[in-house]
């Protein structure tokens, strides 16, 4: 099973955590974003995993060489300049079509989000439903909605509760739902991906929606989810995280 981490960004909103790290390499109670990440995706069974790099590159790259890749294959892919999640994908995409795994689908998971979604029950909903890719997503308040039909099939976006609707194919009907920053992805996709340097893959699924492609929502509402892309969220996982420690 493979994976890509999504761990170029600057880490802006987590200054001055990254004023001498990339976000990848902040820590919450004693680990990095990143280990929390491939820790979990190792959890369900991946092995192989390719992880972006940009902002302090040298750093991750180092980081993961002293811990011996935590007993994984990675690969590194650099990015000069920053080319957002669909063209740091694109870049990528090799990783996922060389060998035998070429046909299986893979992971797509944000470095700065933990959460305890079963990417296992993820995977076997994904590859039921035959979809081009699977989006978690739960009903919760965000700056960025994603839009989905009765049959829980991508037709839109709209920004926060008033904004304009960006419509993949307009239904009468829709649910409004927070995206995770996770995926399962089938290979086919990187096929798929016509536009150039850097873009939102969120584009890319909202052109393959159009043209009728599958890509549909697992509802995550029952796990715990947390960004931790703010210094105020990564304060408030430590306080959590010493708080279920102390706990008899």
């Amino acid at each position: 099973m493979k994976a890509m981490v999504l761990a170029a960004g600057l880490g802006t909103r987590l200054r001055p955590l990254t004023n001498d790290r990339p976000k990848a390499l902040v820590e919450v109670a004693g680990r990095t974003l990143l280990e929390m990440v491939l820790t979990r995706l190792k959890t369900f069974g991946v092995r192989e995993v390719i992880v972006n790099v940009h902002h302090f590159a040298d750093m991750v790259v180092e980081y993961l060489a002293a811990r011996e890749n935590f007993g994984m294959r990675i690969e590194i892919s650099r990015e000069d300049e920053l080319l957002d999640t669909g063209g740091g994908l694109k870049k990528a995409g090799w990783f996922f079509l060389e060998g035998s795994s070429k046909d299986e689908p893979f992971y797509l998971h944000n470095v700065d989000v933990i959460s305890t979604i079963d990417l296992g029950r993820m995977l076997e909903f994904h590859r039921s439903r035959q979809a081009l890719a699977t989006l978690a997503v739960q009903d919760r308040g965000t700056s960025r909605y994603l839009l989905f039909n009765d049959a829980g099939e991508l037709c839109g976006r709209r920004a926060g509760n008033d904004g304009a609707v960006e419509w993949a194919r307009k239904v009468g009907r829709f649910e409004a739902r927070a995206f995770s920053g996770i995926h399962v992805i089938s290979p086919r996709l990187l096929t798929m991906l016509s536009e150039d340097g850097a873009f939102s893959i969120v584009a890319s699924y909202l052109r393959l929606a159009g043209d009728g492609e599958r890509v549909i929502a697992f509802p995550a509402d029952e796990y715990s989810w947390r960004d931790l892309g703010r210094v105020e969220s990564v304060r408030e996982a430590e306080a959590d995280l010493k708080t279920s420690t102390e706990r008899p």
